[in-house]
């Protein structure tokens, strides 16, 4: 299309008409009518709130609710992998899963879920129900449960049925022989078949020693694992100030098959929190499920009841074993060599009839620890080979070794509790045996010269 001529005679241009203003109260009526829309829907927005709450009310009014616990990882039975890392304080929130170990000594696995909730609706995680904490039945002995299923505890609400219940639980763990001295541990197992799970309720302890002498009572929680595997560690809360603590907290474990359960045995260490030293072990329980009735525990609950034992126990009924140690004393370098070879005959220190061994040692001069090592963890054994060397640098003025002498450490790892010491073993000091002095007027006098030994751990 050519432009037009301007030139040509009567062309004036294009026609330019001038557009009318927008004037005031159109303007203003403009806004109004936004704003009417404006508040129209937003009244519209309440009212269609307000009736959705108001239904969801009417259909939930009465009905309880259910407080769970997030899912805390823990080791899958299946495996046979373990980890070791730092176990925080039982106060903490976290609940994270480390056990106590040997530092860089330690590989890690794969995880399953564990799952921590209250099996009765309607009960907060961190409060106390004082129904939830009581056992049903009339007698209860240590080889035989009584079992009742989760509708019959939930059909115990009314204050007369709590009292009979309470009633029996009494008479049920008094019947028991027991010396009185280390307290009860009332727990609850159920196994659940079709999801291969396992529940253990840790209920509540009944007159526990008192560990703090100034109040006279403790602050006391329970560790449980799962043996002979080791894989397994929870812990409940520490409650305050209590010789009777009332726990009520459910553990899951997924993945175990009826084939692992037969050999199963639930550790229960009970322990009493310090906060600026370490936590005091009060006692410990074993209970072996092989001896529980599978076809009867699935889908119920079973209740049980065990005395408390000490510890150390298992110690005083057998040697301490032998420690194997070859030392090497090095005057122009001045060092001092100590190989550690091996260990026998230890005590069994678990329900498995092993232990988990590991040597510690410390240069002491002129009565004071200077330096220490320690060996890798041996699992699973009562005859350990270590096979390990270590060097010492003897301080200057101590060249021939008149004030130093070194103590060695034999103790049986564990995941859920402090390492507990099998035996000990000093050369050179004041306390050394006469065997043991011998050997390190040996290495004295025999400079360069690898000179190697049994000696007895003594306590």
């Amino acid at each position: 299309m050519a432009p037009p001529d301007f030139s040509t005679p009567g062309y004036d241009g294009p026609d330019i008409t001038p557009i009318q203003p927008v004037t005031g109260p159109a303007l203003v009526s403009v806004l109004l009518a936004c704003s009417v829309f404006l508040v129209s829907l937003g009244a519209v927005t309440c009212f269609c709130y307000k009736r959705r709450e108001q239904s969801k009310a009417a259909r939930g009014r009465g009905r309880p609710l259910a407080f769970t616990r997030r899912p805390a990882a823990v080791r899958s039975p299946a495996t046979n992998t373990h980890y070791l890392k730092k176990t925080p304080s039982p106060t903490s929130r976290p609940p994270s899963a480390s056990p106590i170990g040997s530092g860089s000594n330690s590989p890690s696995g794969a995880t399953t879920l564990l799952q921590s909730a209250k099996s009765s609706p309607g009960t907060s995680p961190t409060c106390e129900d004082p129904t939830s904490s009581v056992i049903q039945g009339a007698e209860l002995d240590t080889s035989v449960a009584k079992l009742h299923t989760e509708d019959e505890i939930r059909e115990h609400s009314s204050l007369s049925t709590k009292d009979e219940i309470e009633n029996g639980e009494k008479e049920s763990c008094l019947s028991i022989p027991t010396s009185g001295k280390l307290g009860q541990l009332i727990f609850k197992i159920r196994y659940k078949k079709e999801k291969s799970t396992l529940v253990v309720s840790v209920v509540k302890c009944k007159d526990l020693p008192a560990k703090d002498p100034n109040v006279g009572s403790s602050d006391p929680y329970v560790k449980l694992q799962l043996l002979p595997e080791k894989q397994h560690k929870v812990k409940t809360r520490v409650l305050r100030k209590t010789r009777n603590p009332v726990y009520d907290e459910d553990f899951t474990f997924y993945g175990i098959s009826i084939q692992q359960l037969q050999n199963i045995t639930l550790h229960f260490v009970v322990l009493s929190f310090d906060r600026y030293s370490r936590d005091d072990i009060i006692g410990e329980v074993f209970c072996s499920l092989d001896t529980v009735d599978v076809a009867q525990a699935e889908n119920q609950q079973m209740s049980l009841c065990r005395e408390i034992q000490p510890r150390s126990l298992k110690i005083k009924s057998q040697g301490r074993g032998e420690l194997l140690v070859s030392l090497c004393w090095q005057p122009v370098v001045n060092k001092l060599s100590v190989v550690v070879l091996k260990a026998r005959n230890l005590p069994k220190m678990d329900v498995t009839g092993l232990a988990d061994p590991y040597v510690k040692m410390y240069l002491m001069y002129n009565g004071q620890r200077i330096a220490k090592k320690k060996t890798h963890v041996k699992k699973r054994t009562l005859n350990p080979v270590f096979n390990e060397s270590f060097a010492f640098d003897i301080p200057q003025g101590a060249e021939s070794l008149d004030k130093t002498n070194l103590e060695f450490l034999l103790l049986d790892w564990d995941r859920v509790t402090k390492n507990e010491v099998i035996g000990r073993l000093e050369l050179g000091g004041v306390k050394s045996s006469p065997s043991a002095q011998h050997h390190w007027n040996e290495v004295r006098n025999s400079p360069r010269r690898q000179i190697a030994e049994w000696h007895k751990l003594r306590e």
